[in-house]
């Protein structure tokens, strides 16, 4: 079932929103798209929301 802005990984709720929203985005598609299990995919997308909101944010 792919995680949702109010339905998403425990990991995931103390993230800055903006980081959290990049970072469902990214493991959905970790899972559905390259077939990632939820324990890799999860952590992988925080590390990959963080770096990207990061390099975006004084756009």
């Amino acid at each position: 079932m792919p995680w949702i802005k109010n339905d998403y990984p425990a990991s995931m709720k103390n993230l800055d929103p903006d980081v959290r929203e990049k970072a469902i985005e990214i493991a959905n598609a970790l899972v559905q798209e390259e077939h990632y299990e939820d324990g890799k995919a999860i952590p992988i997308a925080i590390d990959k929301a963080r770096e990207y909101v990061e390099n975006h944010r004084n756009d």
